[in-house]
């Protein structure tokens, strides 16, 4: 006597619809991934590297000695009372980190090519790591930040309670700009030639070298579009004493950054189901 068949079962995976634009859940789950990823980028930087974690320090150093000679001296731009190369080191620190990052997060998913393709993680978690492995070198160069401060005399001002905020600032501002290169560096490899080319143009259109009072009145608004603007401005005032507290062009690059992340955010939620295919 034959028994009966029981019917066959067919399961179908679909992926989930994005209701947001993070899965706070998720990203959670994955917090370990995260860190051992931020930990594998600080050490691979430095890895087989003659000089080390000096190079978080030189980088920035030798550019402020190169803006001193033809800005500070040569061109003779005002700094506002204080001594160019501390003025020009507080702009190198977090310009440093942020070109860092950008160019590392924007590289970050082409590296990670056979990790993508293997296994599932949230893939934000990659720009997002080499971003946050940048703020090692942040605080390394600050320590020198610190030394030349005391040797020129430039003592902060209570304002200096604000500067953790503004590292926050800029570790958002690198994110933001990372999500929409990385998520664009998968399908058009063009991003990874362009890029250099980019960020030192944006080193120029910053006021790293000179002060932002040297734009118009009129056209500061403007100016703020950048969004390195209001945080080269605001470590300035966080660390330098004197200088006056950022203007409308701060708030403008803090609305754009805010812009720029949640944009970010949306463009590399519906780009990251086509990753593994593209990378």
């Amino acid at each position: 006597m034959t028994g009966a068949t029981s019917p066959s079962v067919v399961t179908v995976i679909r992926p989930r619809r994005a209701r947001t634009l993070v899965e706070w859940g998720e990203l959670w789950a994955y917090r370990d991934l995260l860190y051992f990823l931020t930990w594998r980028d600080i050490k691979v930087r430095y890895k087989q590297t003659a000089l080390g974690a000096a190079w978080a320090v030189l980088q920035p150093l030798l550019t402020m000695v190169v803006f001193s000679i033809f800005f500070g001296r040569l061109a003779g731009i005002d700094p506002g009372g204080v001594p160019y190369p501390v003025f020009a080191f507080a702009a190198l620190v977090p310009w440093t980190y942020f070109a860092n990052a950008v160019t590392q997060a924007s590289n970050s998913l082409v590296q990670q090519e056979s990790v993508l393709t293997k296994v599932y993680f949230p893939r934000v978690i990659v720009p997002t790591a080499a971003v946050l492995a940048g703020l090692v070198d942040v605080s390394i160069a600050f320590v020198v930040l610190v030394g030349m401060m005391l040797a020129y005399g430039v003592l902060p001002t209570a304002a200096v309670l604000a500067l953790p905020l503004l590292v926050l600032f800029a570790a958002l501002t690198a994110l933001s700009v990372a999500l929409w290169l990385s998520a664009l560096n998968v399908r058009y490899r063009d991003v990874r030639y362009t890029l250099p080319f980019i960020v030192q143009v944006w080193l120029f259109a910053s006021p790293v070298a000179y002060p932002s009072s040297l734009v118009p009145e009129a056209w500061r608004p403007v100016y703020g579009l950048n969004p390195m603007v209001g945080v080269v401005d605001g470590f300035r005032w966080a660390l330098l004493g004197d200088v006056p507290a950022p203007g409308v062009s701060f708030w403008v690059s803090v609305a754009v950054v805010l812009l720029l992340l949640v944009g970010g955010l949306a463009y590399f939620r519906r780009m990251e189901r086509s990753f593994a295919d593209a990378v």
